[in-house]
């Protein structure tokens, strides 16, 4: 078996497992997000650093729910420097100003990514959003953040909702022969996984009655009405639409 068939092995492994563990707070979430929509709020996305890319995958999505709004800002990411922005999310108080421009409340979801669950950045974004009233899910590895807070609080202690990924500590799960070093990092594709599989979800929930705001591929017929019309609604409260 080569290395890369050693990958797929092992993420469709954990994704199997996780199928089973997670369907409780799957359907929580679930449960969470439909009646936000009942509510017209809105399904708010923050991670830091890889864990961004979360925000960004349920983003003017094809396929995805329009009612999702990512929580970008350029100090968390990694485009303007990776070394900056992990030294960023570290940061006590570099959060309070970013969730300033969304308006997070007591009808919405926040959803938190972090593998680790340790870093100041994540905390404190998932404290804002339970002291604002949202319901806050967290997506991260209860193994690596029960290793790294060596006692300390994590991202699971806050959250409302915990859906574990299941990463190892390190993330990455391939040793390579003779080198003493690991490959093959696999929470941006399962948390990638779990969220777009609770999305899809709450389309299907939401669909019966007429109210599932779904994007379509640009390139798939009537695709540039539908979404205008979608943007157009959902644009007052997602500044990045």
């Amino acid at each position: 078996m080569t290395i890369a068939d050693a990958y797929f092995s092992d993420l469709i492994s954990r994704l199997g497992s996780l199928r089973s563990s997670l369907a409780e707070p799957i359907a929580r979430a679930e449960d969470a997000i439909v009646e936000t929509v009942r509510r017209d709020g809105r399904v708010y996305v923050f991670g830091t650093g890889h864990s961004h890319m979360l925000a960004e995958e349920v983003h003017f999505r094809a396929g995805g729910l329009a009612l999702t709004v990512p929580i970008l800002a350029g100090p968390t990411m990694l485009h303007g420097g990776a070394v900056a922005g992990t030294a960023y999310e570290r940061m006590e108080g570099i959060v309070g100003p970013i969730l300033d421009r969304y308006a997070i409340g007591a009808e919405d979801v926040l959803f938190v990514s972090s593998n680790s669950g340790v870093n100041a950045a994540p905390l404190e974004a998932a404290r804002i959003g339970k002291a604002r009233g949202a319901t806050v899910i967290a997506i991260t590895s209860v193994d690596y953040s029960t290793a790294a807070a060596k006692g300390a609080e994590r991202l699971a202690d806050i959250a409302d909702i915990v859906l574990d990924n299941g990463a190892p500590p390190g993330d990455a799960v391939l040793s390579i022969a003779g080198s003493g070093l690991k490959v093959g990092p696999v929470s941006t594709a399962i948390g990638v996984t779990i969220i777009n599989a609770i999305m899809a979800s709450v389309a299907a929930r939401l669909a019966p009655a007429g109210d599932a705001p779904i994007y379509l591929s640009a390139n798939m017929p009537g695709a540039k009405e539908i979404n205008e019309e979608l943007v157009a609604r959902f644009r007052p409260r997602n500044p990045h639409l």
